[in-house]
């Protein structure tokens, strides 16, 4: 299991370069992000090689911020590799609220990160279907 750093951003020009100007003076580095906005604001979900720390830097800092638990899949970097994964998970009775992806530690897979109702029945359902999976130190590692 890792943490995400979610922080709520209003949708006005500088504020994403605010958020990685304190992360990056901190020494926090960004490993994955995505963002879902609106006209009126966005939600930042960031995969950093701290959470600790950045959640601690960016509450401090005044930003609206919250840490959530996602699951690190890797994913075959071919043609229906995420299809397999998905449809393992649809097997499994695991519910996604949302992923992103970024690319993997090789040229064969790429990672993606799962929100899920349930980690932890995640996380036993891809050890039984043998689908590798990135424990959260080797996540903020990559």
């Amino acid at each position: 299991m890792a943490k995400q750093i979610s922080v709520f951003l209003e949708n006005k020009a500088g504020r994403l370069a605010h958020v990685t100007r304190v992360l990056g003076e901190a020494g926090i580095n960004i490993r994955a992000l995505s963002i879902a906005d609106t006209s009126d604001f966005g939600i930042l979900r960031l995969i950093v090689n701290d959470p600790v720390k950045a959640y601690k830097i960016l509450k401090e800092t005044g930003f609206t911020v919250s840490e959530t638990d996602v699951i690190a899949v890797k994913v075959p970097d071919s043609p229906g590799g995420l299809a397999d994964v998905l449809e393992q998970m649809s097997d499994a009775q695991l519910n996604i609220e949302y992923l992103y992806a970024f690319l993997g530690t090789s040229e064969d897979d790429a990672l993606v990160i799962f929100k899920v109702e349930d980690v932890q029945k995640a996380r036993n359902a891809f050890r039984e279907k043998g689908i590798p999976f990135l424990d959260d130190n080797d996540l903020y590692k990559v």
